[in-house]
């Protein structure tokens, strides 16, 4: 879909036709089809890249200029408020007068930006429309950040006090500990995500900058300068979260082992206690003719006393040493 915003005489309306209108100002491809990569080729100068060319990840490909336009491309979040967001590359072709995007998903930040402009005649240029969008998807970013780090203090809750109520069943601990394990795993999926797009933006704000010095707006280079320095300081609560999931995953393994050497100590404590009843029994169960107790009249109570203390001795000392 190809959508042309246009500056007309103080009005800012749409056109998706396929005759594209005067003092275009932006050109949003979503999910172009070859015929609107034509249309805005011929009429643009520009060259559209294809999806592979966004995805690039070297930094000569997603920075670069070619005949005074400036090319860029960065990775975004699609679908964050799903259970399965994943990367999309965007692209952002930029000139002296234009700005041309091109996308292969949805993205709020998009349709905020187009709201956005359409009240904001001091936006009502290509690197206008360009400064809006970094700035929108850096709110956004710190949004999810900030989401992130709620629901990382939830799950640090849920892990260090969860057995404040009392010891639980052995079932319901590890149920607890995977649902733990889980919700540690998606945190970290999401945080890296955030930082591939934190990364991505943090490259191209100072990037247009420092090429477009001369025609870009001391307006719009200071928001583009302050949205870089944002940025920075995002990169660095993300790494700060990113060590709380870290530390958070060793805990949780860490409940995890403590939970397997309880088991294994209660077996050890089981085998080791039944040991002596075991060798009583069958020291007694020996078919030998000349076995005294067999003659003696309480030789079967005698018997299973032997058997009784033999058990009870061994747990009663495992019990003054605090194993259980």
């Amino acid at each position: 879909m190809l959508t042309a915003y246009r500056d007309d005489a103080g009005s800012f309306p749409t056109s998706t036709t396929r005759e594209l209108p005067d003092e275009i100002i932006w050109l949003d491809l979503l999910n172009p089809t070859e015929e609107e990569k034509r249309l805005v080729e011929s009429r643009t100068g520009v060259r559209v890249p294809s999806a592979a060319d966004l995805s690039e990840i070297e930094a000569s490909s997603r920075l670069r200029t070619e005949h005074g336009t400036i090319y860029l491309s960065t990775p975004v979040v699609a679908h964050a408020n799903t259970p399965d967001p994943v990367l999309s590359p965007a692209g952002f072709i930029l000139s002296e007068r234009l700005l041309v995007t091109v996308r292969f998903t949805q993205l709020p930040t998009f349709d905020q930006v187009a709201e956005q402009i359409r009240t904001d005649p001091d936006l009502r240029s290509g690197i206008g429309v360009f400064t809006a969008l970094v700035e929108a998807i850096v709110d956004r970013g710190a949004d999810v950040l900030e989401r992130l780090g709620a629901r990382i203090d939830e799950c640090s809750r849920a892990v260090f006090r969860g057995n404040s109520g009392g010891p639980r069943p052995s079932h319901r601990t590890t149920d607890a500990m995977r649902h733990a394990l889980s919700t540690v795993g998606e945190l970290g999926e999401r945080l890296s995500l955030a930082r591939d797009v934190l990364l991505g933006v943090g490259r191209i704000a100072p990037f247009v900058v420092d090429l477009g010095h001369a025609w870009i707006k001391p307006e719009f280079e200071a928001r583009l300068r302050a949205a870089a320095r944002d940025v920075a300081s995002l990169n660095e609560y993300e790494t700060h979260l990113s060590d709380k999931v870290q530390f958070l995953l060793d805990a949780v393994l860490g409940f995890i082992n403590i939970g397997q050497n309880e088991i294994f100590k209660v077996l050890t404590i089981v085998s080791v206690v039944g040991i002596p009843p075991t060798l009583i029994a069958s020291i007694y169960g020996m078919n030998f003719k000349t076995m005294p107790e067999l003659d003696w009249a309480w030789g079967y109570p005698y018997g299973l006393a032997m058997i009784a203390l033999s058990a009870i001795i061994p747990a009663l000392w495992f019990k003054w040493k605090g194993w259980f």
